[in-house]
């Protein structure tokens, strides 16, 4: 048979695969006494498009079992995806973006069971980014399995009105209005279900049409739901369907109304599939796999993160992970601006008490971010492309009463505002405040012309016509609406804007809410996402103890990524993968009913190299920090094996230091709270295990300075062992009795000791050297930091002077990597969750009512 011929009965083995699964084609093929050699032909070549699809670099995946990929891609005679596609053409996606959307939701598609199987009840989960288009992911994937006869598709759209109503609006737009006739609304723009009345109609043979619905996890409504499903329960056996659970972390897991109301849904439908999307996993990859719950256990997709996609690393920059050297990393780029402590209690009430009767101020702060609001909106405009709308975020609280409070002195500031237009002074302080930002973030390295002031004051006025100030809360009627042409608006709320909700053109945010769970935090950045056409302009007010949340988050999220990304490549099983995945210490950042059925984490101290980045600067913390490492050093001088001296480098190594001193050391030795990893128990647990399956009996101890050259720059350790201070500068802060010096190690200290070992090497492969060389011995690294400490020229848009009243000592240890005989998941201890001190912070958890609320229904 021709490759022409071959590819034509191919077409007509695909449309037999629209109502039968592909052992059914086969048989129907041999009804028609098609030759056997022609049969495995097509068998063949379908395998092979099935392994085009199943071995795409992107996304990556794992699958329980040999799942049949039976779906191979779109058809010329399809319908629903190419208005989608359309869609996203008019909307000037690049063709790349169209192709990688194109990949992502036909691999998805192709890990659903097959709408003819006679029954079958899948469970997967697509992992994204906040912002990053997960919606258009979804619709793309139920518009593909409509065209392949799924008839029931089901959107669990959040526990708020809001983000049903625009989760509903982007259906109607992308997939009901492109082909009207096709699709059965169940919901309305404006009304969540009501169960209409003869449900079998929507099923039977007479209606061919897909029915969709949207509703919001809310008990009252998903009760109504399963009953008029379960009233139509005799014609559901030919009703595929398709549920998509949009944040699906949320109300979903370890709830005891929402859950058991979602499963007892799927049970009602004897062909189901269910397909969580998030982009904040924890809760999700912590359920246990073995129970009757929503666990992901036939497959988990990791989408790649979008080119162009504005993230917490992007924004925040991030810590280094063990095998990177910190010097390496991008610090994100200059648009957090920082809301100092005191301010806080302007916008915030102290407490739940102070809340009646609370009045904002508007700060300094909160004043200069609506002025940009208002100028960076300007500039938009004299652009004259990308996103139309223009929205500013204001989250102080999750408490309406304190957003309502915000109305009236947002209202009198944009009045004031408008009668200062011919006033020298403001104009002077906008024509700063706007020079000075885009001096801060340059606009070409986004590919942006820069907007001069004088360009954007023609738009200023007609701009503060359309600001509209507007209280987006679960009481409020005035609400964000981007249906009805432009938006300028200043949003102030709370739990309706802080999860799955888009706020359309966001370019300014004022934050200062504080949270104690990692996903709860990271869904409340709506700053992330796209910014086409004004990607240098976005700014951020924050607190600095949040602005290190979210560094330290980034660091989380990478990790985390990652990992999930190297267990795809070994596992073969979305089951192994849930048990070792919930061993991962970054997992354990999530609300703690979602981690009943996680276990303590094990060491990860294996292989890692643990610096100190974070010291107070007052002069008792530092000095009993001193006494601490000399009395190590003065130790380590009178046992150590063998001693190697180079003060002409600034460098000792002192060998064969029994543990008993570093353990000591780790006794008397201060850590600063915010560094996590250096935590001295847990750090003494892990050596103390060790020892005892005889690893880490024995110690290097290497100071690390400046050659000696001049006794006023020295730092004395112990007699005859005296090195020069190195300069660490401290990253910009105002909190006192604080400093954070980003990079304490450099790569080439974690081989310090190794003897005959060319210098310049890469981590792992000084990893694999001290396997070889000192496979049982651990390092500590000793650094004697000048107290002043000024950065480079270079840096000082970055660093300041580290201005401590005494010099400091830095700390770092490296770790061999153990045996497989000695594997580190042996070594445990209680309590290895490790979590910052939240007691003196003030906490608004997120906010569950609504998915009780009957008001909400």
């Amino acid at each position: 048979m021709s490759s022409s011929d071959l590819d034509g009965q191919y077409e007509v083995f695909r449309t037999l695969l629209d109502v039968a699964t592909p052992a059914e084609a086969v048989k129907k093929l041999q009804i028609l006494q098609l030759p056997e050699e022609q049969i495995q032909q097509l068998r063949e070549l379908h395998e092979q498009r099935m392994l085009q699809v199943r071995e795409r670099e992107e996304p990556r995946t794992v699958v329980h079992g040999n799942r049949d990929t039976w779906y191979t891609g779109p058809r010329d005679t399809d319908v629903a995806w190419p208005a989608v596609r359309r869609i996203q053409e008019e909307n000037g996606w690049p063709e790349k973006a169209i192709t990688d959307l194109d990949n992502a939701s036909t691999r998805i598609v192709s890990l659903l069971s097959h709408p003819k199987e006679r029954e079958f009840s899948t469970r997967g989960l697509v992992v994204g980014y906040v912002q990053s288009g997960k919606t258009t992911n979804f619709t793309s994937v139920m518009a593909k399995a409509a065209d392949r006869g799924y008839k029931l598709f089901i959107v669990l759209a959040g526990i708020h009105n809001g983000l049903r109503k625009q989760t509903q609006a982007r259906l109607v737009q992308q997939l009901v209005a492109p082909n009207p006739t096709r699709w059965s609304q169940l919901t309305g723009l404006d009304k969540d279900f009501v169960p209409p009345e003869n449900a079998q109609s929507y099923f039977g043979d007479s209606n061919q049409t897909h029915v969709v619905c949207v509703v919001k996890k809310n008990a009252t409504v998903l009760r109504k739901f399963e009953k008029w499903l379960r009233s139509a329960s005799a014609y559901l056996q030919d009703a595929p369907a398709l549920v998509i659970d949009d944040e699906a972390d949320q109300a979903t897991v370890a709830t005891t109304s929402i859950n058991p109301l979602i499963r007892n849904i799927l049970d009602a439908l004897p062909k189901s599939a269910y397909l969580g999307y998030t982009a904040t996993p924890f809760a999700n990859l912590l359920i246990d796999p073995s129970a009757d719950d929503l666990y992901p256990k036939d497959f988990v997709v990791n989408l790649p993160k979008p080119e162009g996609h504005f993230g917490t690393e992007v924004l925040f920059g991030r810590y280094a992970l063990d095998d990177e050297d910190p010097a390496d990393l991008d610090d994100g780029y200059d648009m957090i601006r920082n809301i100092p402590d005191e301010d806080v209690h302007n916008v915030r009430p102290a407490s739940r008490a102070d809340i009646d009767g609370f009045a904002p101020t508007i700060t300094e702060t909160l004043r200069e971010a609506v002025h940009y609001f208002w100028l960076t909106t300007a500039a938009r405009r004299v652009r004259g492309k990308g996103n139309p709308h223009s929205t500013m975020l204001i989250h102080t609280s999750v408490n309406t009463q304190v957003h309502n409070s915000f109305q009236k002195p947002l209202e009198n500031l944009r009045a004031r505002m408008r009668e200062c237009l011919d006033d020298p002074v403001t104009i002077d302080r906008l024509r700063t405040l706007w020079e000075h930002e885009t001096k801060q973030v340059l606009a070409e390295e986004f590919g942006e012309a820069k907007v001069s002031f004088e360009e954007l004051w023609s738009e200023f006025p007609a701009v503060l016509d359309d600001c509209r100030v507007i209280m987006d809360n679960s009481s409020s009627e005035d609400r964000l609406d981007y249906d009805n042409g432009p938006v300028v608006a200043i949003a102030v709320g709370g739990n309706t804007l802080s999860r799955g909700l888009t706020l359309e053109g966001l370019s300014v945010s004022y934050f200062v809410r504080a949270v104690s769970a990692y996903d709860t935090l990271l869904q409340m950045g709506r700053w992330f996402g796209f910014r086409n056409g004004y990607a240098d302009l976005p700014r951020i007010w924050m607190t600095e103890e949040l602005q290190r949340w979210f560094r330290h988050l980034a660091t989380v999220e990478t990790e985390m990524r990652r990992d999930i990304d190297v267990y795809m490549r070994e596992d073969e099983s979305p089951m192994s993968f849930a048990v070792r995945l919930r061993t991962h210490p970054s997992l354990r950042v999530t609300a703690a009913a979602k981690m009943r059925s996680a276990v303590h984490a094990a060491s990860a101290y294996g292989g890692r190299r643990i610096q100190t980045r974070y010291f107070h600067t007052n002069a008792e913390w530092l000095q009993s920090n001193q006494e601490a490492t000399r009395e190590l050093v003065a130790r380590s001088c009178r046992e150590a094996k063998q001693r190697d001296d180079a003060p002409e480098r600034g460098r000792y190594v002192l060998r064969g230091v029994p543990h008993e001193h570093v353990l000591r050391f780790l006794e008397s030795y201060a850590f600063h709270s915010e560094s996590q990893d250096c935590n001295a128990q847990l750090l003494s647990g892990y050596i103390e295990k060790r020892v005892r399956v005889g690893s880490l009996r024995q110690w290097n101890v290497a100071i690390v300075g400046n050659p000696s050259r001049d006794v006023d720059d020295d730092f004395e350790f112990a007699p005859g062992v005296r090195v020069g201070r190195v300069t660490r500068a401290r990253m910009h802060s105002s909190v006192p009795d604080y400093a954070d010096i980003k990079t304490l190690m450099s790569r080439a200290d974690a081989a310090v000791d190794l003897e005959g070992v060319r210098r310049g090497l890469a981590e792992e492969d000084i990893k694999r050297e001290r396997k070889r060389l000192l496979p049982h011995t651990g390092l500590i690294v000793l650094y004697p930091i000048d107290k002043h400490s000024a950065p480079a020229e270079r840096r000082k848009h970055l660093r300041e002077p580290l201005d401590a009243e005494d010099h400091v000592i830095g700390v770092g240890l490296v770790f061999p990597e153990p045996e497989r005989t000695r594997d580190d998941s042996t070594v445990r201890w209680d309590g290895s969750y490790i979590s910052a001190d939240l007691s003196g912070v003030q906490i608004e958890e997120e906010d569950y009512s609504p998915v009780e609320s009957e008001d909400m229904a």
